[in-house]
């Protein structure tokens, strides 16, 4: 078993900026303690329980009424604690899912009811799904409507592009492509995630700045490289904690000081708008309106 994952910050901090009703995590996990939900012998990482409660309270302090809770890589394909999350949050949450090729229709359609409206592939960590089914699973969620997420690092971009342009489903991309910002703005890989954004059908989130900083805190070397995507893509940005931040070694960040590192990549009130409501609402089906309703 790997060794024990440090826990978030117990203390969220309310952010500077002016948060909108109808803003979404896009982007966290919740952790069962492992005696009640078994995690995958080959797992990256050990994570300390994580529960909806604390998250609850992160999403109040931090004003933001929406998330999606993505599945975890040390459960492998059982989806039932993300699943569960996603049912007590209710319709103001959705869920990604991991599934693999064997899933059946039926499963697929128990999913879709209870709130998942994606599935990811994580070639990165143990317990992951690999790119090697990804054409074969988009064509059974195509008629869902859902899209494929990708924790990935950019750098490998260039062998999948035409993989990705190909097909019939939307792409997110997590952590702004999870590569490290000491490669720089013209490496070949984080040009291709700007050309897939442009392409139209590739979306990113704004996410894990201290995953992909050299600098560290308060990850002021991350901005060029979200602000070249919003560039690329506004109306394809969305946002996220990534709470409880497992799998990092480093400095624990505060959500807070997250959330406003998205009011200096985005200054002006309605591309934030944008980033944490409309868009959000388009790629995860939420009601346009902000009460949450599933659509």
């Amino acid at each position: 078993m790997t060794a024990p994952c440090p826990g978030p910050d117990p203390s969220p901090r309310a952010p500077r900026l002016r948060v909108p009703a109808g803003a979404c995590d896009c982007h966290a996990h919740v952790f069962a303690p492992l005696a009640e939900s078994p995690m995958v012998a080959d797992r990256g990482y050990t994570p300390p329980p994580a529960p909806l409660k604390e998250y609850r309270h992160m999403l109040d302090v931090l004003q933001l009424s929406r998330a999606v809770i993505v599945q975890p890589s040390v459960y492998g394909t059982d989806n039932s604690v993300t699943v569960d999350a996603v049912n007590a949050l209710g319709a103001t949450a959705r869920g990604i899912a991991v599934v693999d090729e064997t899933v059946s229709e039926g499963e697929l359609e128990r999913l879709h009811g209870a709130g998942i409206r994606g599935i990811r592939l994580n070639p990165k960590f143990g317990g992951g799904v690999g790119l090697g089914a990804m054409e074969a699973l988009a064509a059974r969620i195509a008629d869902l409507g859902w899209h494929i997420q990708l924790l990935i690092d950019a750098r490998e971009l260039p062998d999948v592009a035409d993989r990705l342009r190909a097909l019939p489903v939307a792409i997110v991309i997590d952590h702004m492509g999870y590569m490290s910002v000491g490669h720089g703005l013209d490496d070949p890989g984080f040009r291709t995630l700007l050309d897939l954004v442009g392409d139209g059908r590739c979306w990113v989130k704004l996410s894990g700045a201290y995953r992909t900083t050299v600098a560290g805190p308060p990850y002021e070397d991350v901005g060029s490289f979200a602000l070249a995507l919003i560039e690329a893509g506004p109306s394809r940005m969305v946002w996220g904690t990534d709470w409880p931040h497992p799998a990092h070694d480093g400095p624990m960040p505060n959500d807070g000081d997250l959330l406003d590192l998205l009011g200096l990549w985005a200054p002006d009130e309605a591309l934030r708008h944008a980033i944490l409501v409309d868009n959000p609402a388009a790629l995860y089906g939420f009601d346009s309106r902000g009460s949450g309703a599933w659509t």
